[in-house]
Formats: C-alpha cells, sequence, structure tokens
C-alpha cells in the first residue's frame, strides 16, 4: 500500500501534468517550433537564449560556487539548477506579462530539446567541478524532459486543433482546480523540508541564491534581442530552472544528500520571488514609457 508521501508525490506529478496540458491548449504547433524557423536570421532568438541559459548562467554559477564559501549542498544545487532546463509552468507566467505566444512557446520547446544535449555534458563539468565522477544519460534526460514538458505540451496542442472551442473553456476550469491543488500539494513538501531549508540559511546563502537570479536575469535581459518583451521572457527563462532535472541530478551522482533538495526548493522559491519583482518592474516601466511590450516580429519563413 503507498504512503502518504508517494500518494502526494504522485498526486503533484499528475497535477502538473495537467497544467502543463492546460498551457499546451493555448498554443500551436507552428507557434511552438518558432524558433526552428529561419534560427539564424535575425534576431537569432535560438541562439540568444542558448548563449544566455547555457552559457552565460552556468560559468556565473561555477563562479560563485568556487567563490563563496558556501555549503556544498548549496554550491551543488546551485550549479544543478543553472544547467537545469525550463521548467514547464514558466510560459503561463511570461504570457500575463504580455508575451507573444510564439516567442514563449518557442523557446519552451526549442531549450528542452537543446537541453537534450546540454545537460549531459554539463553534468560531466559539474563532477569535475567538485572532484568526481558525475553523469547523467542522454536517454534519461530526454524521457525527463518528454514527460514533464513534451508530451503533455504535445497532447494540449492536439486538443485545439482538434476541437478549439470546447477545449478553451474547459482548460481554463481544469487550470484553476490544479492551481489551487498545486498549492494544497506543495504546502506539506515545503513543511517536511523546512529543518533542511532552515539549516542551509545564513552562509551567504540567499546572497548567492540573489546573485545567481539578478546575474541570469540581466543576461537575458541583455542578450534577449531587440523586442522589450523577449528582453523580459529571456531574462525570466533564464533564471528559473526545472527543479525536477536538479533533483534528478542530484540523485543520481550525490544519492542520500538531504540537503540538495532542501538547497535546490530554495533556490525555486528565491528565484520566483526575484522574477516577480522583474516582472512588475518591467510592466511598470512600459506603463511610464507609454511602449508598447510586444515581441520583436519573427522573420517570415
Amino acid at each position: 500500500m503507498p504512503t502518504i508521501a508517494e500518494i502526494v508525490k504522485y498526486a503533484l506529478t499528475a497535477n502538473i501534468f495537467l497544467l502543463v496540458v492546460h498551457l499546451g491548449t493555448r498554443a500551436s504547433f507552428a507557434e511552438a517550433t518558432s524558433f526552428f524557423h529561419n534560427p539564424f536570421r535575425p534576431p537569432a532568438s535560438l541562439f540568444r537564449a542558448v548563449l544566455a541559459m547555457n552559457f552565460v548562467v552556468p560559468l556565473v554559477a561555477a563562479a560563485i560556487a568556487l567563490t563563496f564559501s558556501l555549503h556544498m549542498p548549496v554550491k551543488i544545487a546551485l550549479v544543478a539548477m543553472a544547467i537545469s532546463p525550463v521548467p514547464p509552468l514558466v510560459p503561463g507566467k511570461q504570457l500575463r506579462l504580455g508575451a507573444s505566444t510564439s516567442y514563449v512557446y518557442g523557446l519552451l520547446v526549442a531549450v528542452s530539446l537543446v537541453a537534450v544535449l546540454s545537460v549531459p555534458l554539463s553534468v560531466e563539468l559539474l563532477g569535475r567541478l567538485f572532484g568526481r565522477d558525475a553523469h547523467m544519460s542522454f536517454l534519461e534526460i530526454s524521457w525527463l524532459i518528454a514527460r514533464t514538458i513534451l508530451l503533455p505540451l504535445g497532447i494540449g496542442m492536439s486538443l485545439r486543433a482538434l476541437a478549439p472551442q470546447r477545449i478553451a473553456g474547459a482548460s481554463q476550469r481544469i487550470a484553476r482546480v490544479c492551481n489551487l491543488l498545486l498549492l494544497i500539494g506543495l504546502a506539506p513538501i515545503f513543511w517536511k523540508s523546512a529543518p533542511d531549508i532552515w539549516a542551509l540559511v545564513g552562509n551567504g546563502t540567499i546572497l548567492s541564491i540573489t546573485v545567481l537570479a539578478l546575474a541570469a536575469m540581466a543576461a537575458g535581459h541583455w542578450i534577449g534581442g531587440p523586442g522589450e518583451q523577449d528582453r523580459t521572457a529571456l531574462g525570466i527563462f533564464a533564471a528559473v530552472r526545472h527543479p525536477g532535472v536538479a533533483l534528478a541530478i542530484a540523485k543520481e551522482n550525490w544519492p542520500g544528500d538531504h540537503l540538495i533538495p532542501a538547497a535546490v526548493l530554495l533556490f525555486a522559491v528565491v528565484t520566483i520571488l526575484t522574477t516577480t519583482l522583474y516582472g512588475r518592474y518591467r510592466l511598470r516601466q512600459h506603463s511610464a514609457t507609454g511602449a508598447s511590450p510586444t515581441s520583436a516580429p519573427l522573420p517570415p519563413r
């Protein structure tokens, strides 16, 4: 018979799957693959995203890990999160901030596919950084990204293509229920992890996470291209990373260290708070200047 913890885990997994299906109903297949339409033509959005997310942010995370006298679980969590792809629920926030559907979903799909190659290679470098063998197979990361991002997103887009009007109303109702259940399901996880999280507070932990989040947002903002909303979107994408991938990296290479999951949760909380403040600042900035927060147009196919 499954334990309460296992029931909560399975319920959260199913809940997040349904939320990503809901997000998929808000995009078309053309929008989700927009970054692969003439990827080398200006504004070269795919190149900009890879540069900010897969090079700048991991380098900053490694520099922080080597410079600050942090707890080892915090160092591992910082770099593991920095090399992880974007979590599947980020597009909801981006769309509320006014980003275009084609940019948000195109970026999500593109960086998820890039992660299939980048994460295993980055994990090898992560191991060298901390003086031990570390690995994650291409098959494992492919399956993780497929089941948490690409599969539910594809189901949602397929449902939209088959019955757009019927799906639109039902999807919104399901999303409201799932969001409520998500909050309820996360509460016991944070309650259980609270002592471990508290043990990590201090010694520059929150400061180091905040510095990395700010550096990631700055990198995405400056590299994001000519579109103001593209810059905001890439800034948030660069800072918020997939905790499931980071936890999988930790479980594979540092099994039994219960402080690494706590550090990953703390990282997620801090980055959610900082990116929320950044998003609100950018909205006020657009309102004050009267500028349109639209994305730069994608090049013709």
